[in-house]
């Protein structure tokens, strides 16, 4: 059945992730990631940190993807990002919208693709691993019990932040210090692990809690979020917290840390636990 070519830009956006053979979890990521280049779109910067939180997308013309100068908002956009984020998070934010742009050129809907010629950037841009020293001075931050809570796991488990991020209290074995082996098998078959101590502030954070994401946000989801079920803590309405929220308040937090004052990545702290 053909499609009628929608006006708005959010509209395209909605009707390709409708038909998308996507999981609620990618379909979460995918939202995200379109919805923040709305911006470069229309020649405006992403907003980054809090002012991110809750800050709505300009209404975009489906129109403008075909406009020549939009290839070269995209580049700069997608450098910027990649210095403010880090590598990986620009370059899933990039396969994003090459995939959405793809389908819609199926449809009719735009006859060009603004994407093409970017490219991913490098993931040695993410740096290399946190020294010792460096995580030493990362624990002494000042920073939220959730954000310590997950930091340690990073360090002690060396697993990718996306993966920690997307536990479930019931997965948690806190008297083993561990994710149970049946929720392992989503890191590969290998078991992720931590130090006793990561253990005693995981109890801290859940606070008794034996359901639902482990790492939430701090407000509760908006109604108008698409927001899947099992990304909800249900008792008080606070959602998983996105690997985006949890790298800016990382790179935030850490830039007066950073000699080059970018501030650290995820992946760097994660690297560095691998690295023990």
């Amino acid at each position: 059945m053909e499609l009628p070519a929608p006006v708005e830009y959010a509209v395209a956006v909605d009707q390709y992730l409708d038909l998308a053979a996507l999981s609620s979890a990618s379909r979460r990521v995918y939202q995200i990631s379109l919805a923040g280049w709305a911006w470069p779109l229309v020649g405006a910067p992403i907003p980054c940190g809090p002012p991110r939180r809750g800050a709505v997308p300009p209404v975009v013309p489906l129109a403008l993807l075909d406009d020549p100068v939009t290839r070269s908002r995209l580049a700069g956009a997608l450098s910027a990002r990649a210095a403010m984020a880090d590598a990986r998070t620009a370059n899933r934010e990039l396969s994003a919208l090459r995939s959405a742009v793809g389908w819609w050129r199926e449809q009719g809907w735009v006859r060009t693709d603004p994407t093409a010629g970017l490219r991913h950037r490098h993931l040695g841009a993410l740096g290399a691993p946190l020294s010792a020293e460096q995580v030493d001075t990362l624990f002494l931050l000042p920073a939220s019990l959730r954000e310590h809570a997950m930091w340690r796991v990073l360090y002690d488990s060396g697993a990718p932040a996306a993966e920690v991020l997307a536990l479930d209290a019931d997965q948690l074995d806190l008297s083993r210090h561990r994710v149970r082996s049946r929720a392992s098998s989503q890191y590969g078959g290998a078991r992720v692990e931590w130090r006793e101590g990561t253990s005693q502030v995981l109890r801290w954070l859940l606070a008794g809690r034996t359901w639902g994401p482990v790492f939430v946000t701090d407000r509760r989801a908006r109604a108008r979020a698409r927001v899947a079920v099992a990304d909800v803590y249900r008792a008080t309405g606070q959602a998983r917290m996105s690997y985006r929220r949890a790298a800016e308040i990382f790179t935030g937090l850490t830039r007066p840390l950073d000699a080059t004052g970018r501030g650290w990545t995820l992946h760097q702290l994660s690297a560095a636990g691998r690295g023990r």
